[in-house]
């Protein structure tokens, strides 16, 4: 028996001896996995600092060349750099600031800061949109005919819209069921301004070699001024004065062509903004703008320095390109502007620090309001066959009712690329408030 017990005994420690071996190797396990986890997530750590850096060093890159294209070509602007992110332009010391603004009770400043960053990423996203109101985007968007309708269309005369075949009938001589411009339908165009001072240099026939020439507001347009601002007028904005009493325009005026009203106008009350509306629109369907402009002397509600600094910043950004009767120089070379590749990294690298580097959510991540259309049931062309002799007559099945084949080749690339989606934006400049509408067919675009 005691041979017995002994045996029992001499096998206790060899099986706790099991246990602890066990533990230390179950523990060794833990220790390993650990170790292998935290050491992952420190190199993911270290990889994404290593990327928010150089995103962060490009950003300066194209900050050093934005502030170089300033020096040459600022008209006396000089660009101080603050971070990769925002600078400030300068005036020189002795502008004279004669604008002054009576509600702050000061003159217009001769410094003006910018944020790069938010500058790129907003004006490259109007390269992908539309810039017109159509019904497809009331369709789509939530309580478009109900709530926005009335509010961006005083001849309404509602503040809500609750009959929608009562609006449409009103909207019809306005509203493109669909976009009638495509982004890169054209390779160049002209902005021209509606200053007098544009007489004082002979820019014609530079104008109308473009193929397409957006007009601001009234200007006359004859064979008197030719020489100065060129004959040719595709499109005309008109966003002050007589948008105020569109009626006028529908049923006559020398406005022959078909009228398109922009997101964010009302009609019938002044808006402001021509030159930044011309610019929307051009981008939205051009791949170069030119912009003939003499920036505006001081006059209420305008700040011409403010205007005259952020101009130029588009021009350092690449978005459009100045001609401008204050320069110099009649004939402009580019090459200090930052070049497109240049400005793509650029407008990359803003991105994913504005999403995170994980952040890249396609080309569609900014649609907030997602809709398809029928292409079945779009609606008719805009226009109604009770308008005036002159307005009857307007040609709206030219951009309206377009074959996709009848697209120059960069149009028909986006297109595609695009998977047939028109980006809109929702309100105001939120870069990430977009309606997304999608066409199911490409036979007409």
């Amino acid at each position: 028996m005691r041979t017995h017990k002994g045996s029992s005994s001499n096998r206790r420690p060899t099986t706790v001896l099991y246990l602890v071996c066990a533990a230390a190797f179950f523990s060794l396990v833990v220790f390993a996995i650990q170790s292998s986890f935290f050491a992952q997530s420190s190199s993911s750590s270290v990889k994404l600092d290593l990327n928010t850096e150089q995103d962060i060093r490009t950003l300066s890159q194209f900050q050093s060349s934005v502030q170089q294209c300033v020096a040459n070509r600022g008209l006396g602007l000089t660009a101080d750099i603050i971070d990769h992110c925002n600078l400030i332009l300068k005036y020189p010391p002795g502008t004279n600031s004669t604008w002054y603004n009576a509600q702050f009770k000061v003159f217009e400043p001769l410094q003006y800061k910018f944020n790069v960053c938010e500058a790129v990423l907003l004006w490259e996203q109007y390269r992908n949109m539309t810039t017109v109101l159509t019904r497809e985007y009331l369709d789509v968007r939530p309580k478009g005919w109900e709530e926005y309708a009335p509010k961006r269309i005083a001849q309404l005369g509602t503040d809500k819209c609750y009959n929608k075949t009562i609006c449409e009938e009103h909207l019809n001589l306005l509203l493109p069921a669909k976009p009638p411009f495509h982004p890169r339908q054209f390779r160049t165009c002209a902005v021209v301004g509606n200053s007098g001072d544009l007489l004082k240099t002979e820019f014609g026939k530079e104008i109308d070699a473009h193929d397409a020439v957006i007009r601001d507001n009234e200007a006359p347009v004859n064979e008197k001024y030719a020489k100065y601002v060129g004959l040719k007028r595709d499109f005309r904005l008109v966003v002050r004065g007589a948008a105020r009493n569109m009626v006028s325009i529908l049923n006559g005026s020398e406005y022959s062509n078909p009228v398109y009203l922009f997101q964010g106008i009302v009609l019938r009350r002044g808006a402001k903004g021509t030159g930044m509306k011309s610019i929307e629109l051009a981008l939205s369907m051009c791949d170069i703008v030119d912009m003939t402009r003499y920036f505006s002397t001081p006059r209420q509600g305008h700040n011409p320095l403010q205007g005259r600094a952020y101009y130029q910043l588009l021009e350092c950004l690449g978005v459009i390109r100045i001609h401008s009767p204050m320069r110099s120089k009649r004939k402009q070379g580019w090459s200090d502007i930052p070049t497109r590749e240049m400005i793509g990294r650029a407008h990359a690298a803003a991105l994913r620090l504005k999403r995170g580097q994980d952040g890249d959510l396609g080309q569609f991540g900014s649609c907030k309001v997602s809709g398809t259309v029928d292409p079945d049931k779009i609606g008719p062309i805009s226009g109604s066959t009770d308008m005036s002799d002159v307005r009857k007559s307007s040609n709206y099945s030219k951009w309206e009712v377009l074959p996709f084949e009848s697209l120059r080749k960069e149009a028909q690339d986006h297109y595609n690329q695009m998977e047939g989606v028109s980006l809109y934006k929702m309100d105001g400049n939120k870069l990430d408030d977009l309606v997304c509408v999608r066409h199911s067919s490409k036979s007409e675009v």
